[in-house]
C-alpha cells in the first residue's frame, strides 16, 4: 500500500511539471509553425492605378500585365517557392515618356513579404517595391 501511495504522490508531484512541460512544448511548436507562415499568394494587383505610377497584375494562370507608368508590359510569371517569383518573357512598349521612372522595365524576379512585392533585376539588385492593391 505504501508503494502505491508513493507512486501516486510521485506522479501527482510531477503532474504540474508535466503539464507545464507540455504547455511549453505546445507553445514552442506553435511559435515555430507561426514563423513559417502560410504561403503568400502572388496573384493580384501590385502598385497603384494613378497616372504615371507603376503597376503589375499577376493572374492565376501565370499571365502578367502592367505598366511602368508609361510603357505597357506583358509576359508571364512563375512561382519559385512560397515568397519568390520569376518574371518570364516580359515585353514592353518603348514610348518616350518625360518624368517617368522606368525602373520596372528591368524586372527579373520578385520577393513577396506580406503586402509588399520587392522587384529585383537580373543581377539580383533591388530596383523597387510595389504594394498590394485593394487591401
Amino acid at each position: 500500500m505504501n508503494v502505491s501511495f508513493r507512486n501516486r504522490a510521485h506522479s501527482q508531484n510531477h503532474s504540474p511539471r508535466r503539464a507545464a512541460l507540455a504547455l511549453v512544448s505546445v507553445a514552442a511548436i506553435s511559435f515555430v509553425s507561426g514563423c513559417s507562415g502560410s504561403p503568400v499568394s502572388a496573384e493580384g494587383t501590385w502598385g497603384t492605378t494613378g497616372e504615371g505610377e507603376p503597376q503589375l497584375v499577376l493572374e492565376a494562370d501565370g499571365k502578367l500585365a502592367g505598366t511602368d507608368g508609361c510603357n505597357r508590359l506583358v509576359g508571364t510569371w512563375e512561382k519559385n517557392d512560397d515568397t519568390n517569383i520569376t518574371f518570364v518573357d516580359v515585353a514592353s512598349t518603348m514610348m518616350a515618356c518625360e518624368d517617368t521612372d522606368t525602373w520596372l522595365l528591368a524586372l527579373d524576379t520578385g520577393e513577396i513579404d506580406g503586402d509588399k512585392l520587392t522587384i529585383k533585376n537580373t543581377d539580383g539588385d533591388v530596383i523597387g517595391t510595389l504594394d498590394r492593391s485593394g487591401k
